[in-house]
């Protein structure tokens, strides 16, 4: 009998921080792991190692990245750490997230001995990519498999780095997300109905839209806001006097989930920079009620009026429209929810998996 495939998969991004890849990426893992198959994860730990199978390269330093600040590990002492890693593990295949990203992934690449995927993630403008083009074009020759996220995704990979890709959506856990089905109330008339939102607080996010939006909303709620950025402090300050807003902070993912499970409606206010909505998924798969930005990212996953509510972004008095009217029609938002339900199954991290594993296979032989 042989031994169980050995799959290293590699962030770019600090794993003890929320982030999509890192979602991804670690729920990813769980999967294959549950399958037996000896997978491990590498990349930037700000702290303890958020799961026993992973490999932690050192502290991440703050990088302007899409609009944001990624959490990305570019130093000489965390790419010696990679390349011991790699020597280590002897992985059989090499899974890499992001792998133009500065630092950790790039390094793989560029001295990995493995059969090599690469899932790329960002969409929309990448100033990286348009100053590196020609390196990027080089590099990118030595990934054996490409992936993207998303059709957006794919436009900037191919503008920029050119070559061929496959569209493999995000997974959500299911499983993990509806584990405890027993904690789900909704629309209870003797409390307030609840806004959750859940993203990094930066203009992109679009929680001050949100914030705005619940103050001309003609029914009163509970706003859930979770995380931190560096917007916090300004919008904390601008909204001390409203009573209604609940700041958790950074939260688990556990919690994450019991949020979604819980609240009433989630609301993903994004202005840009959205490749694929994997958190509206999440909501889906909660049994949450979903508003969002009508984003191309966005519309990835959901339809307006079907599964969710699209507005346009930016806007605060469209977007308190839109989270009264899916609290005041319980038909409405019901069905929502019923289509959002039968949407996220389309998006199963046990599918994914599947995909991943019949190319793992593929670039082996």
């Amino acid at each position: 009998m042989s031994p169980p495939l050995r799959i290293g998969l590699v962030s770019p991004y600090s794993l003890s921080v929320p982030g999509g890849v890192q979602a991804q990426v670690l729920g990813l893992a769980r999967e294959l792991r549950s399958r037996g198959y000896e997978a491990r994860v590498l990349g930037p730990c700000d702290g303890p190692p958020p799961e026993s199978f992973v490999t932690p390269l050192g502290n991440s330093l703050p990088t302007a990245a899409n609009g944001s600040v990624a959490p990305l590990a570019p130093d000489p002492p965390a790419a010696l750490r990679t390349l011991r890693a790699l020597n280590d593990e002897a992985f059989d295949v090499i899974h890499l997230h992001e792998p133009m990203a500065p630092g950790i992934t790039m390094t793989a690449l560029l001295v990995h001995r493995a059969p090599t995927v690469g899932t790329f993630h960002a969409a929309g403008v990448s100033f990286g990519y348009r100053l590196l083009r020609p390196a990027l074009r080089r590099i990118a020759k030595r990934l054996d498999h490409r992936v993207v996220v998303s059709k957006d995704a794919g436009e900037l990979a191919r503008e920029h780095i050119g070559g061929d890709y496959e569209v493999l959506f995000n997974g959500v856990d299911i499983r993990a997300i509806r584990a405890d089905a027993a904690d789900r109330v909704r629309f209870d008339a003797t409390r307030r109905p609840t806004v959750f939102f859940c993203g990094r607080h930066e203009h992109r996010k679009g929680l001050s839209v949100l914030l705005e939006a619940v103050e001309q909303m003609s029914t009163p709620v509970e706003v859930w806001v979770a995380s931190d950025g560096p917007e916090t402090a300004a919008l904390t300050a601008r909204y001390a006097h409203n009573r209604s807003i609940v700041w958790l902070g950074r939260v688990t993912e556990a919690e994450k989930f019991r949020r979604l499970r819980t609240c009433d409606v989630f609301c993903a206010p994004s202005l840009g920079g959205e490749s694929f909505g994997v958190v509206l998924i999440e909501a889906m798969a909660a049994g949450a009620t979903v508003v969002a930005s009508a984003l191309a990212g966005y519309r990835n996953v959901a339809t307006d009026g079907v599964d969710a509510v699209l507005v346009e972004p930016g806007d605060p008095s469209l977007l308190a429209g839109a989270l009264d009217r899916v609290i005041r029609d319980d038909g409405f938002a019901g069905s929502l929810r019923a289509a959002g339900a039968a949407r996220a199954e389309d998006f199963s991290m046990i599918r994914l998996a599947d995909r991943y594993l019949q190319i793992y296979d593929a670039i082996r032989r």
